[in-house]
């Protein structure tokens, strides 16, 4: 079989704007919680998240590229120039043998919404003719294989909050199957507008905990209530190994299993007892020949809601049964909100980089740990811990599951 390795990553999160800065804020389990800048929120419930404000995508894409291109886009282009330069791939080689997969969930909403508020107000003359183009999911990868000449594989996945990892799973088995030889792969996020907070808050989803924004998001806590939004873009460079070593590329891991699941059972709800999370989670363990006892740390999905973080324990404990009492977990959500179609980009990144450095980052705000979330997730503090395998985790609305294993490299 075809190994998959990988040699570069790029990271525009809440907690830093490139890879370094947004791991080491990730460690420091340092919320990067606020109350929202950028629109007005006094009509609101809800008015933190996990916004990006030091963002500025004008020194790549130039001044007129950057206004004709959404967030979420502009969040992909630079992640994917991070990600690209930290493999040290020469712009020159790239071509038919690389393709580009990202994930993302929603896309363009914000300026759905600005274009038709502008539409009802002013009428039609006003709406821009890059309404759709920027609101289009697709446009994401469309537009990093324009930036850098990716002529191979491309397409965008949406599976709602597993869509990063989806990404990154289908993008290893296009070259598992000899389909190419490298995917740039991850997912891209910028949702957090008024009618994605007022459609959450609706749904009872959010935390609303406006005076407290830096502990509002407490994955595993027994006092969390609800998510926090964040936005961002997280990018590997996934490679076939052999075609890595004949370049001299730097590896962080190999990506060794990838399991995926439908629960089948409620557009928002996770199944009973976690049951199709297991499956995803078992799915990956046999893909990649690994025992439960092997897997030394968990990227929990770890949303911060009172049933995703108690079902997912179930899921982790009945898939690993006794190893479960001795794996590391953490949710790196407390730090950076719920990114929705990047959440699996970013904390995919995260665990590569766990798994190279042997450190663990913390759970953020878990101060008072659920009695039915029984588990290690990790509490406060990053540890030190030889990683020899790792999984991410990621669930999604419409009852759709993923989980990556990466194992170290050797």
């Amino acid at each position: 079989m075809r190994r998959v390795v990988v040699t570069g990553i790029g990271l525009v999160a809440p907690t830093g704007v490139n890879a370094q800065t947004a791991w080491q804020g990730a460690l420091a389990g340092q919320s990067a919680i606020k109350h929202i800048t950028r629109f007005d929120t006094d009509e609101l419930p809800v008015r933190i998240a996990a916004e990006i404000t030091d963002f500025d995508a004008t020194p790549l894409l130039g001044s007129k590229i950057e206004r004709q291109t959404s967030r979420f886009v502009q969040f992909a282009a630079v992640a994917s120039d991070e990600a690209l330069r930290d493999a040290d791939y020469d712009a020159n080689k790239l071509g038919d043998g690389c393709g580009c997969l990202i994930g993302v969930a929603i896309g363009g909403l914000g300026e759905i919404e600005q274009s038709s508020c502008l539409l009802k107000e002013r009428g039609a003359s006003k709406v821009s003719p890059l309404t759709l183009p920027y609101a289009i999911p697709n446009m994401a990868s469309g537009f990093v294989a324009i930036q850098n000449g990716l002529r191979g594989p491309n397409f965008v996945l949406a599976t709602a909050c597993a869509s990063g990892t989806h990404a990154i799973g289908e993008a290893a088995r296009l070259i598992r199957d000899g389909q190419t030889e490298m995917m740039l792969t991850g997912g891209a996020e910028a949702a957090i507008c008024p009618l994605s907070i007022a459609s959450f808050s609706r749904m009872r989803a959010l935390s609303s905990d406006n005076d407290n924004p830096q502990s509002a998001s407490r994955p595993f806590d027994k006092h969390r209530s609800g998510f926090v939004m964040g936005e961002g873009c997280g990018m590997l460079v996934l490679e076939e190994y052999e075609h890595a070593k004949a370049r001299g590329a730097k590896i962080y891991a190999e990506l060794i299993g990838y399991g995926l699941s439908a629960d089948a059972y409620h557009i928002t709800k996770p199944a009973d007892e976690g049951e199709g999370l297991a499956r995803a989670i078992r799915g990956a363990l046999e893909s990649g020949s690994i025992n439960p006892d092997d897997v030394d740390y968990i990227n929990a999905h770890g949303t911060s809601t009172k049933a995703n973080d108690m079902l997912e324990s179930q899921a982790i404990g009945n898939v690993l049964g006794e190893a479960a009492k001795t794996v590391s977990i953490s949710s790196t959500k407390g730090v950076t909100g719920h990114c929705l179609g990047a959440a699996g980009g970013i904390e995919a990144a995260f665990t590569v980089l766990a798994v190279k450095e042997n450190l663990v980052p913390p759970t953020a705000n878990l101060h008072t740990p659920d009695p039915d979330c029984p588990l290690d997730y990790t509490p406060t503090k990053a540890r030190e811990r030889n990683i020899d395998v790792a999984l991410s985790n990621s669930s999604g609305f419409g009852g759709q599951n993923a989980v990556l294993a990466f194992k170290k490299f050797v």
